[in-house]
């Protein structure tokens, strides 16, 4: 899964893709989860080589919170597939309940049944 951020500026993520032509134009496509439409849509014929993975750079428009399918594909199909998640939180800092205590009370009382 892909972790990107809501924000103004330029964002990059890396991907193995499944075949790679220098020659070739690719697509990429990121899809909303929840409002199932297209929100950013580009056509390039590089990505930049890091060792052995590939990067992409571009201002997204995403939400906070929310969920996408990022999908890049050449004139023969889909070449690499990935969720993206869209959160301002860091990735070693994560927590799905972010500035939002949640109190847990038990009584503790046990009722036994005799038969």
């Amino acid at each position: 899964m892909i972790t990107l951020q809501e924000s103004a500026g330029s964002q990059t993520f890396s991907f193995i893709p499944r075949s790679y032509n220098n020659a070739e134009t690719y697509t990429i496509e990121i899809v909303s989860e929840s409002q199932n439409k297209s929100v950013y849509s580009d056509t390039t014929s590089t990505f930049t080589l890091v060792d052995y993975y590939y990067q992409y750079s571009d201002v997204f428009s995403l939400k906070q919170d929310n969920f996408y399918m990022l999908k890049i594909s050449d004139s023969s199909g889909v070449v690499f597939k990935d969720k993206i998640f869209c959160t301002n939180q860091t990735a070693e800092a994560y927590s799905v309940n972010n500035n939002e205590y949640t109190e847990v009370s038990s009584t503790n009382e046990f009722v036994f049944y005799e038969n």
